[in-house]
């Protein structure tokens, strides 16, 4: 029996490019991170002569859909400040997903969502959504 090659996602990291200096930058305290998620339409090509009177489809157009992330949240920091200013400007902006293993997904993406999180008795949260356009580039 072959060994696994599963790996934990622990030493994943989630950049962004800062547009001031275009540099991409390491979002500090990721604990989670959901990549983009491609889904294509259904396009429905049924005619008055499709056989049996069954629905005929073709595939459609794909979408990236969203992306995002959590990680502990920081008032002030770095992460905080940066994602709050593209969520503010809406720019599209390059991302990259880094993988434990050093592979990484490049895409673009917009800031949609920034929800931060502070409860009594537990650390502060913060879950940042993201709209993903276009392909995404697999590089190692």
């Amino acid at each position: 029996m072959a060994a696994s090659e599963a790996s934990l996602g622990y030493g994943s990291k989630f950049k962004i490019t800062d547009p001031d200096t275009s540099t991409l930058v390491d979002i500090a305290e990721v604990y989670n991170i959901t990549p983009p998620n491609f889904e294509a339409d259904d396009v429905d090509v049924t005619h008055n002569q499709s056989p049996n009177r069954t629905r005929e489809t073709i595939a459609g157009l794909k979408s990236p859909g969203d992306c995002s992330f959590e990680m502990n949240f920081v008032p002030g920091s770095a992460s905080d400040v940066l994602i709050r200013k593209l969520l503010t400007s809406g720019d599209q902006v390059d991302c990259q997903i880094e993988f434990p293993n050093a592979q990484t997904w490049d895409f673009l993406a917009a800031v949609k969502g920034y929800e931060v999180s502070m409860p009594t008795d537990d650390k502060m949260t913060a879950t940042v959504s993201m709209q993903v356009s276009g392909d995404i580039e697999a590089s190692t």
